[in-house]
């Protein structure tokens, strides 16, 4: 049932995970499909590979912003 509402509306998305500030992903409420921002800025279907490369740059901008925020203080 859920799927036939969002083939009628659209999808419902809300943010799921920030990977970075500019990346994010995204859930639909109704059918729980899994999406995230791609390089252009477009709506991707979240696959593993994209899952994985995720992972790596949330890796990425957390250290890189702890060690700014170190070298701050």
């Amino acid at each position: 049932m859920k799927k036939i509402f969002c083939s009628i509306f659209g999808h419902h998305y809300s943010i799921s995970k920030k990977v970075t500030s500019h990346i994010k992903e995204y859930k639909c409420i109704h059918c729980q499909k899994e999406v995230t921002t791609d390089v252009s800025g477009n709506l991707s279907i979240l696959t593993p590979e994209l899952q994985d490369i995720n992972r790596t740059l949330e890796h990425i901008y957390q250290r890189r912003h702890t060690a700014t925020q170190q070298q701050v203080a």
